[in-house]
């Protein structure tokens, strides 16, 4: 269906179907499925992969398995998760801009690094940081009201909010002044260095691909920048009380617990960047993809805007009665899940769902397609945010997996889906999003699930 379509259906019609990518042809070539891989991962897969539990394939001389049943993603992430490790086109592709901090990190170290980190994300620590969310969503609200009435790019602006967010809970202040830096610099990572080339899939991790120097470049450039902003923030420690504010003060105060060490100025480095890029990517993706569907979806938008004044109660609002926004975000990430695509390596030998797998075959797990499959759920690709409301049966904690699932779980899930929730809430109690831009938007996955464009919104103030 299309977007006209959509928006020109009568209010009856029940329940929205946003568009997707068209199928992939099941008998594609290994060189054309490639091709797709690097325009749109996601529109590399066909019907087989919505259906069956288990798809089998090769992939540059290896087996390949796309797992699709909860319990072998249980055994792969859970029970048998030390014995697959990243690809070495995933490291070459993350690396540079992630380090060795803890997406990246791998056996003793990244245990190191979980349990030192650990306390900076615990749940109690939350509430330190919700101000920060809060004062940089009223910056953004403010600024949207002087858009009302005009053509408006929320993309770009779910990114410029993510990315203050990100700042200011890490380090205590706006982005202004960096922020056009650091976007810059995840834009050309993104656009230039972050698709997987064909070198890139075929040579050993210890020889450097033809794009290898690029990013060593781009390496380079992007510590210099880190360092900075950790030095401009450590000036402002200088002249604190020593009270933690935000989370740049829980990282440096962390401890290993059995070894009592702190992390090095390069491993803080490390994780700085990790928290910043992957938060901040996943909070804009996650509301823009929200404010695409509650556009679509009047009826839906204005039960949120309903809740969204209750629960401010006339101040800031309470994260715990915001169970229908939550609702919304939990299904919007079950139809767009920011991390579309989870590849690993296997180690050793093993046996997952009747599969031998050998050492090097690639296993893949995908929310994109674990959360459309036709087994798992009812009306797959139907946006219906009631399915994740209390007094519903809740989805089988393997089949949804928006943030990874096991050990290596998303350590700031709860951060970005409490800084999703309080944004969307009040950004949706302040204006009414309408699209003006009635052709599709189409989901692409190449880092993280994007849009093929950016469309454009007409936002007018509910008060």
């Amino acid at each position: 269906m299309s977007i006209a379509e959509i928006l020109d259906a009568p209010m009856a019609r029940a329940p929205l179907v946003p568009p997707r990518p068209p199928l992939a042809p099941d008998d594609l070539s290994a060189f054309g499925r490639l091709s797709l891989i690097r325009r749109n991962a996601i529109a590399s897969w066909g019907q087989r992969a919505y259906e069956e539990d288990i798809v089998r394939g090769r992939f540059f001389g290896r087996s390949s398995f796309i797992l699709n049943t909860p319990d072998a993603i249980r055994h792969v992430l859970v029970d048998n998760y030390e014995n697959y490790t990243r690809t070495p086109a995933g490291i070459r592709v993350l690396r540079p801009i992630l380090g060795e901090g803890l997406l990246l990190a791998e056996g003793k170290a990244w245990k190191n690094q979980r349990r030192t980190l650990a306390p900076a994300f615990a749940p109690r620590a939350i509430p330190l940081l919700i101000p920060h969310m809060l004062a940089a969503t009223d910056d953004a609200i403010g600024a949207l009201r002087h858009e009302c009435g005009k053509p408006v790019d929320l993309r770009e602006a779910m990114q410029r909010l993510a990315l203050d967010i990100a700042g200011r809970t890490m380090f205590s202040f706006e982005l202004d002044k960096h922020g056009a830096a650091l976007r810059g610099f995840v834009n050309d990572y993104g656009e230039r260095l972050a698709q997987p080339r064909f070198f890139d899939l075929l040579l050993p991790l210890g020889w450097p691909s033809p794009s290898d120097m690029s990013r060593a470049l781009f390496r380079r450039r992007w510590t210099r920048f880190m360092r900075g902003l950790i030095t401009e923030r450590r000036a402002m420690a200088a002249a604190g009380d020593g009270a933690p504010r935000d989370l740049f003060d829980l990282m440096v105060a962390a401890r290993d617990p059995e070894t009592n060490e702190a992390f090095s100025d390069e491993q803080l480095g490390d994780q700085v960047s990790t928290m910043i890029l992957a938060g901040h990517e996943t909070t804009a993706t996650a509301l823009f993809w929200s404010l695409y569907l509650l556009a679509l979806d009047p009826a839906t938008q204005d039960e949120l805007a309903a809740e969204a004044k209750v629960a401010a109660g006339g101040g800031a609002p309470d994260v715990a009665r915001l169970t229908f926004t939550r609702a919304v975000l939990d299904e919007t990430m079950r139809l767009y899940p920011p991390a579309f695509l989870i590849v690993r390596a296997a180690a050793g030998s093993d046996a997952v769902a009747g599969a031998e797998i050998a050492p090097r075959d690639v296993v893949l797990i995908s929310p994109w397609l674990l959360h459309r499959h036709e087994k798992l759920w009812d009306q797959p690709n139907a946006f219906r945010p009631s399915r994740f409301l209390p007094g519903n049966p809740p989805p089988d904690r393997f089949a949804y997996l928006p943030f990874g699932v096991g050990p290596r779980v998303c350590i700031g899930a709860q951060f970005a889906l409490t800084e999703a929730t309080l944004a969307l809430a009040k950004l949706i109690a302040a204006f009414r999003v309408e699209l003006l831009d009635r052709a599709p938007v189409t989901p692409v996955g190449v880092v993280t699930t994007q849009p093929d464009r950016s469309p454009m919104f007409r936002i007018t103030r509910r008060d």
